[in-house]
């Protein structure tokens, strides 16, 4: 990694995009940024889903900010070890998710496995899009995509496994 691409972590906005340093583990920090988002969720969950839908919303808008500015120092589109869009992926999937470690654990899965392989028009999104939106708007829409999938798929497993 060149000296331009090295985060300045005394910077507010590289610190937050980086997820407060999850960004900075070696191997899979999108992994990283999603366990990061776990807290957060687990912080957040009992809010009423109006407030929680505000709250992950204005974390979006922010991000598109805080990853653009620090892509832009970095002087890299997408930097691995930007992952505020995951620690926001995992909000969304996990809106109005059912209660228990159950779901967080599924949610967490189905977010990777749709960050990670990018199915269209996920990956559509990620090729055509540039700058902070760029970075953002594919994991919203791979939130989105496991959000579907958690909500479809965890009834008939709930139901399985009582």
């Amino acid at each position: 990694m060149s000296t331009s691409e090295r985060p300045r972590l005394a910077r507010p906005a590289h610190w937050l995009a980086f997820g407060l340093g999850a960004g900075l583990a070696p191997r899979a920090p999108g992994t990283f940024g999603t366990l990061a988002a776990v807290p957060l969720y687990l912080g957040i969950a009992g809010l009423p889903l109006p407030a929680y839908l505000t709250l992950t919303c204005a974390l979006f808008a922010w991000g598109v900010w805080l990853c653009g500015v620090t892509a832009r120092d970095l002087r890299v589109h997408d930097h691995p070890g930007i992952v505020w869009d995951e620690i926001v992926g995992y909000l969304v999937t996990m809106t109005a998710a059912p209660p228990g470690w159950g779901a967080v654990v599924a949610g967490f899965l189905l977010f990777r496995l749709f960050d990670v392989l990018k199915p269209w028009p996920i990956g559509a999104l990620d090729r055509r899009l540039k700058g902070g939106l760029g970075i953002m708007a594919d994991d919203l829409l791979a939130g989105v995509f496991a959000a579907l999938v958690l909500h479809l798929v965890w009834p008939l497993a709930a139901g399985g496994l009582s």
